[in-house]
């Protein structure tokens, strides 16, 4: 588990996109204890216990490219974003956007070469979060579905020198990314056809069922139930009222 300020390589901020941020701040504040503070001109910041995870955007603000869809999206730190880019291309994949945010930064949209879309960040004053993600509404884990399991893995372990460890699972393989020394996340053949390639986002919770309740009570639908990872822990997958898909999870205390 993560504390402290996240390292060049580690996963440093979510954005989530929204079509109707005021409604969605109350359904994350009730489900995972947000509180958020206002960035004027741009959206909302989303903290744990005092800490920021990341930002809270309108999907319809001026600031917003047309069609996207509502989701989260995961950032990784990087020491040089134009650098990264040039590797990003390298390795097959392909850059969007490079943004230029001044004194807090410097980010680049990206895709990976089967399509998954995760954002980099170079921070200036701006680091990124140092939330405990042991916390109750934490983000603690990504995860990426993906076409190509082997052309993912090589990707990311050439990018951001990950390792990753190919775990055998019941009719699976489970690939898990670490860096220095620490699990960071997972990646898995999409299970259909239909779902395109993409990063998903895992947020810690105290009681998974608890969880997969109040989301259900404030107009959210459950599409994974709550069911046990071995070893691991509890998770469910929840899609907002907005159609935000995210997943929570309960994990073993040793």
């Amino acid at each position: 588990m993560a504390t402290g300020i996240r390292r060049a390589g580690d996963f440093c901020w979510i954005n989530i996109l929204t079509p109707d941020p005021d409604q969605a701040m109350v359904f994350f504040g009730k489900v995972l204890g947000w509180t958020y503070f206002e960035m004027p001109g741009l959206g909302h910041g989303m903290q744990v216990n005092g800490c920021n995870i990341g930002g809270l955007f309108d999907l319809n603000g001026p600031g917003c490219p047309p069609g996207l869809p509502a989701g989260i999206g995961v950032m990784v730190k990087v020491d040089n974003v134009d650098a990264t880019c040039e590797r990003v291309a390298a390795l097959g994949g392909s850059i969007g956007r490079i943004l230029d945010l001044g004194e807090p930064g410097r980010m680049a949209v990206c895709r990976d070469p089967n399509g998954a879309k995760f954002d980099i960040w170079e921070p200036r004053k701006m680091p990124g979060t140092d939330a405990d993600s042991t916390l109750h509404g934490s983000p603690s884990w990504s995860e990426t579905l993906t076409t190509d399991v082997i052309k993912a893995s090589e990707f990311y372990v050439n990018l951001f020198g990950w390792t990753a460890d190919i775990k055998p699972m019941p009719g699976m393989d489970y690939t898990v990314f670490s860096h220095g020394g620490m699990d960071i996340a997972g990646l898995m053949a999409i299970p259909h056809p239909e779902i395109p390639p993409h990063w998903g986002t895992y947020f810690t919770v105290d009681n998974t069922d608890e969880a997969a309740r109040l989301a259900e009570e404030n107009g959210a639908t459950i599409f994974v139930p709550p069911m046990d990872i071995p070893g691991t822990g509890r998770f469910c997958g929840i899609i907002s009222p907005q159609g935000v898909r995210f997943y929570t999870i309960q994990y073993l205390r040793c």
